[in-house]
């Protein structure tokens, strides 16, 4: 057996917006299904709406995403999570970086750390805070 998971980010009305940027910025295959196309349409404002979506790259990256129907509370929340990713190359890391930060609020500048040789943290221009760096060994 085995286990993965995968950062699920809510948002309202802006979910395949999203989804088509972090595919911009990743590459990978992106999915949408809108509560039209399952038949699960209560409000008809709402109905080309993301109802599960996500972008899949065949490097690993993975992030699923929807948005959440008017007739549920939603609140985009502070810092309820980070996505966080982490690459063994600084070049790729530093890549990654520059397509995110457009947009974005700068947390933490993409520098070399105590802990990595590169990390740096950024809200994106759709409220997600994402943490990158370089992987290192940890020697505790």
């Amino acid at each position: 057996m085995s286990v993965t998971t995968t950062t699920h980010l809510n948002f309202r009305g802006t979910a395949r917006e999203a989804l088509g940027f972090y595919q911009s910025v990743f590459g990978g295959r992106i999915v949408v299904v809108t509560y039209r196309d399952a038949g699960a349409v209560r409000d008809e404002s709402e109905a080309d709406r993301v109802m599960w979506g996500e972008v899949a790259g065949d490097d690993g990256f993975h992030v699923m995403a929807y948005d959440v129907p008017s007739q549920q509370p939603w609140n985009r929340g502070e810092n309820s999570f980070f996505v966080s990713v982490r690459g063994d190359r600084a070049e790729e890391i530093s890549a990654l970086w520059e397509k995110l930060a457009e947009g974005a609020t700068v947390v933490s500048p993409l520098e070399p750390a105590k802990w990595a040789p590169l990390y740096g943290m950024l809200t994106d221009r759709f409220g997600v805070t994402w943490v990158l760096d370089v992987a290192a060994p940890y020697h505790g």
